[in-house]
């Protein structure tokens, strides 16, 4: 079989899914608050204590409490077990089916993990690289990261199925960063990392790149960036990506949205008027609903982060902070209109935070 027909057999192996569930319309708007175990100390720009990365189907949701990789039904909070209780990490991604995936840390560990609940154990992912917390599963069981060699790779039951090739328009001295999301048709979505002088004139080209592996098995390309530096984030099942970039060096972030067929440059819509920048984290697999983070350069934090959301093509608006003058963060986003992530309460602890009903609370904080 050759190399590309291949690649198609793979790919249809790992696209497939059922229509997104339709968002619950007597769900009730409120910020609701999950419970915690361990740390609930709040430092900016540090990996949180506390936050939901993944919402999965009914009221399950996953991420990371006290340092240690957690999931949640309704507003209990669950240990993942691990065999070593010094271990710290947090789970990244669930999907439709419960599974989840995540990273673990301890003493010459850093690896991707699967968990399921009801599970005895986790399962360790071979050749699997933890220490850039990036990892996602679509509703087929795939997992996609970058291995510790370096490499975009794709796992299955455990096993590592396959691993991806630079596009053949990456310059020389590139390689793969991070990889960061897969939707249910296969696109795998990354980065690659360029570090390189020329030797003859000693120019020194560097830069970091979006990549998409088209879930149809054709070639892998580079998707165009900005001036800066373009991360991408998530991928929805039409192939819709978000991210940001990063300059001044990494703290301008500016929210960027690529549109099918990924052809052309990014558009960043406008920040929030209360603040000068914003990330985009995550959007909904089904309903072009997008979140983030409203940021402030931390030399001039007029005020704290603040958690955002944009809802297809309209402005991006705030969601409710859980106390006033309390930062907040959104990580993950779901096509049932729940957005998860953290929030600083009253008395400065951080907390894992679902928003139910998201878009009924989103608003204009200059109105």
């Amino acid at each position: 079989m050759s190399a590309a027909a291949a690649a198609i057999v793979v790919a249809g192996l790992i696209s497939a899914a059922g229509p997104a569930a339709a968002a619950d319309a007597k769900c009730a708007p409120k910020i609701q608050v999950l419970g915690s175990i361990g740390d609930e100390s709040y430092v900016r720009d540090i990996p949180p204590s506390q936050g939901v990365f993944g919402l999965g189907a009914g009221n399950l949701a996953v991420g990371v409490s006290g340092g240690k990789p957690v999931y949640w039904t309704g507003t209990t909070v669950h240990r993942v077990p691990l065999s070593d209780p010094d271990h710290s990490g947090q789970v990244i991604a669930v999907n439709a089916h419960g599974l989840m995936v995540g990273v673990l840390h301890g003493v010459d560990l850093h690896s991707l993990f699967t968990y399921r609940v009801g599970d005895a154990a986790i399962t360790l992912l071979p050749d699997s690289y933890g220490h850039d917390i990036e990892a996602d599963v679509n509703d087929a069981g795939y997992v996609v990261s970058r291995s510790d060699a370096g490499v975009a790779t794709v796992w299955k039951d455990g096993r590592k199925v396959r691993e991806l090739p630079l596009p053949s328009e990456a310059g020389p001295g590139s390689r793969i960063e991070m990889v960061t999301g897969i939707n249910n048709r296969g696109d795998i979505l990354g980065m690659a990392a360029q570090d390189y002088e020329v030797p003859e004139t000693g120019q020194h080209l560097e830069g970091t790149h979006p990549v998409l592996w088209p879930g149809d098995g054709s070639a892998a390309r580079l998707l165009a960036p900005t001036a800066n530096d373009s991360y991408v984030q998530d991928i929805d099942e039409s192939g819709r990506v978000v991210g940001y970039d990063w300059a001044g060096p990494w703290y301008e972030y500016t929210p960027l949205v690529w549109e099918p067929p990924l052809t052309g440059t990014p558009t960043s819509p406008a920040v929030l008027s209360t603040h000068p920048y914003a990330t985009f984290e995550a959007i909904s697999a089904t309903t072009n609903l997008t979140v983030g983070t409203a940021k402030f350069h931390p030399d001039m934090l007029t005020l704290p982060d603040q958690a955002l959301l944009r809802s297809g093509s309209g402005p991006v608006k705030a969601l409710p902070r859980l106390a006033a003058g309390g930062a907040s963060m959104a990580e993950a986003v779901s096509d049932t209109d729940r957005v998860g992530g953290s929030a600083v309460n009253a008395k400065g602890k951080l907390k894992p935070v679902i928003w139910t009903c998201a878009t009924k609370q989103a608003y204009n904080p200059g109105s």
